[in-house]
């Protein structure tokens, strides 16, 4: 049976109450009450989907009991995870995680590579990343981690290019070569499908691209390789509790045959299964 709490992204105060409000995770790692839920923390699309069909076909055989709360932004489900107030969180990837820990003092910790939810250019004016006008808008996610991501994927696209050299921190400024005047737009990830057309094209991450109805495949009109991409969305714990038995549990089903099989058959190459750590 699925228990959710819907947790929207008004304000961070409101929301951590809510969190309170809504009972905690246990923050015990490997000697607190391990019979208890695992309250995880995720966002809507692909991950609170993903757990959703663990919880409903596979947990109990597992002897797993979840709690899935999900989230609709990047900050809150490491805060709660920090605080305690969730056991493990799935939406993230690497660099965004290594990035989180230093900006904000946490000591979250990666767990297992669950899949990998390629990023996108998407656009209403144009079909072909290459054809975008000179001087257009492009909007970018405003954080550090994923604005660094959008930017390497229109290098890639060939539409711009970036400082050699340039890692996990690349920030317009970092842009050598705009042949066609790109102005990058930033503002939060959650917010680019919403306002795609008021620009000429957005870079949007694949759950917020899904949540708004659009399909990666279908509607990108430049989408990210899997091809030694680091963006592999993982199942992350606060430090110490990597060896709690239920995360345990889960890690084996996010990466077992039967989710794999899951994430191919309803995805369709929208969202890729990564198998191992």
């Amino acid at each position: 049976m699925r228990k959710t709490t819907w947790l929207a992204a008004a304000t961070a105060a409101a929301l951590s109450l809510g969190l309170t409000a809504c009972g905690s995770g246990s923050d015990t790692g490997k000697g607190g009450a391990d019979d208890g839920p695992l309250v995880v923390g995720v966002t809507p699309v692909p991950a609170g989907e993903v757990l959703h069909h663990i919880d409903d076909k596979l947990a109990a055989k597992a002897g797993l009991k979840l709690e899935i709360k999900e989230f609709t932004d990047y900050v809150l489900p490491n805060t709660a995870l920090q605080e305690g107030t969730l056991d493990a969180n799935l939406y993230q990837n690497q660099p965004f995680l290594d990035d989180f820990n230093k900006s904000k003092g946490t000591e979250l910790v990666s767990v297992v590579k669950a899949y990998l939810p390629p990023m996108g250019v998407y656009s209403h004016k144009v079909k072909d990343v290459t054809k975008l006008r000179d001087g257009a808008t492009v909007g970018v996610p405003n954080d550090l981690t994923n604005e660094a991501r959008a930017l390497k994927l229109l290098a890639s696209a060939g539409v711009i290019e970036l400082k050699p050299g340039t890692g996990a921190d690349a920030s317009p400024a970092d842009v050598t070569g705009n042949p066609r005047h790109l102005k990058f737009q930033e503002m939060e990830a959650a917010q680019l499908p919403r306002s795609l057309d008021d620009m000429d094209a957005a870079v949007i991450n694949n759950n917020f691209a899904q949540d708004a109805g659009l399909s990666p495949t279908k509607d990108a009109v430049y989408l990210e390789s899997a091809k030694n991409n680091p963006y592999a969305n993982l199942l992350a714990v606060k430090k110490g509790n990597e060896d709690d038995p239920r995360v345990e549990k889960l890690a084996k089903l996010l990466t077992s045959p039967e989710v794999k099989k899951f994430i191919e058959d309803k995805y369709k190459g929208s969202v890729l299964p990564v198998s191992g750590s």
